[in-house]
């Protein structure tokens, strides 16, 4: 298989980018070609995450790329960090989940809400990948709607807190070093940072997926942890909007993340087309065929201009939360999509583990139900355009 086929920019995308963000784009490229392509099919195949990247990642600079330089990250621009995740899910979605996480799940509540000695003590060696964290919001019985959380926490009569309660479809939970958990409190909802071992806490890996197999989902279990206010409490939050603007954040990753997916559907699909004979000539030279390649390449190209625009509006601080829910519903439906349609060009070789279109495609069925719906991705829109909430 070739991994260093050419970026899919139909509309000129590259010529928009600043010279650091193509510096970001190619070493992320790089490091997926050299890296991540070669064996990922195997660590899918054996449901296993490839751990032995997450201090490469951090060398890179790849964790938490937007935060400030003084807590050892790279300072990105959104549009940069959009590209790394297009790269990086590129690989494959488990490599930018863990990226993803990493970063906007758990170094952005740490920086935008901790105490300075929490971003003092975390960040940098978060960044660096040598620690490693996670991040609960969603229960067993409550996803859409975060506001009906059962996980509990109270504060005790010597300044600690007490925490009971369990989390539920958590990535990178199981090699975690640190766990932002959200859960209501007399106060509202507030976020704690609980490190792994503390006593009560456990992180079961969730096995038996079919689908992100080569990342780390695991159950959270909160059995009268103790944890002191002034290392664990997140200061500057209380209320939902704590975990949502986290959400935010993470939601705009993914809307780039998955065209990197659908990209290299889409051009495995297209290079299986040009050396795939039948009836004597390329199966390119077909009409069918040529109109699947057209409209995937259509479709890609329209998510590539509608998440760099997102960026340059995250960049200038204009951006809204449901600008990002469009850019995620789109992108990752239309990934998902393209990965079905390659699927249909490859025929019976689609399902191998030799060509990467089926991991996309059962991992983008993930990615289309994480960080918010495709269905309350929809209501958050109809909402802003009407004014109206349906969904309360």
């Amino acid at each position: 298989m070739s991994y260093t086929r050419d970026i899919t920019d139909y509309m000129g995308l590259q010529g928009l980018l600043t010279d650091e963000e193509k510096l970001v784009r190619e070493t992320a490229r790089n490091f997926v070609n050299e890296k991540v392509m070669p064996v990922i099919d195997d660590y899918a195949q054996k449901e296993k995450f490839p751990e032995e990247l997450i201090a490469q990642m951090g060398e890179l600079g790849f964790l938490g790329p937007t935060l400030p330089e003084e807590y050892g990250c790279a300072e990105l621009s959104n549009v940069a960090y959009g590209l790394l995740m297009y790269e990086l899910e590129r690989g494959d979605s488990g490599i930018r989940s863990f990226a993803s996480v990493q970063g906007s799940l758990v170094m952005y509540p740490i920086f935008a809400f901790g105490s300075e000695e929490q971003k003092k003590y975390w960040l940098p060696k978060m960044a660096a990948g040598s620690a490693v964290g996670c991040f609960g919001l969603t229960e067993p019985d409550f996803g859409s709607n975060p506001s009906g959380m059962k996980t509990r926490a109270v504060r005790n009569a010597d300044g600690t807190w007490c925490l009971n309660g369990a989390k539920m479809w958590i990535t990178n939970g199981s090699i975690a070093d640190v766990a932002v958990v959200w859960a209501q409190t007399d106060e509202g909802v507030r976020g704690f940072l609980v490190e792994k071992g503390t006593n009560g806490f456990e992180a079961p890996r969730m096995k038996g997926k079919w689908s992100l197999r080569a990342s780390i989902t695991s159950e959270l279990v909160f059995d009268n942890v103790i944890v002191e206010e002034e290392k664990s409490l997140l200061p500057g939050v209380k209320g939902l909007k704590g975990p949502l603007s986290c959400l935010t954040q993470a939601r705009y990753g993914i809307a780039w993340g998955a065209l990197g997916a659908a990209d290299n559907c889409y051009q495995t699909a297209l290079e299986y087309a040009q050396s795939r004979i039948q009836f004597d000539k390329p199966i390119a030279a077909f009409q069918l065929q040529q109109k699947k390649l057209a409209e995937m390449v259509t479709e890609l190209t329209k998510g590539q201009l509608l998440a760099f625009q997102l960026g340059r509006l995250k960049d200038q601080g204009t951006y809204t939360p449901a600008q990002v829910s469009m850019a995620k519903m789109n992108n990752v439906n239309i990934a998902r999509d393209i990965a079905r349609t390659a699927r249909t060009m490859l025929g019976a070789n689609g399902i191998m583990g030799e060509y990467p279109v089926m991991r996309h495609m059962n991992n983008l069925e993930s990615v289309y139900t994480y960080e918010g719906t495709h269905d309350m991705h929809t209501l958050i829109i109809g909402q802003e355009v009407t004014g109206i909430a349906a969904y309360r």
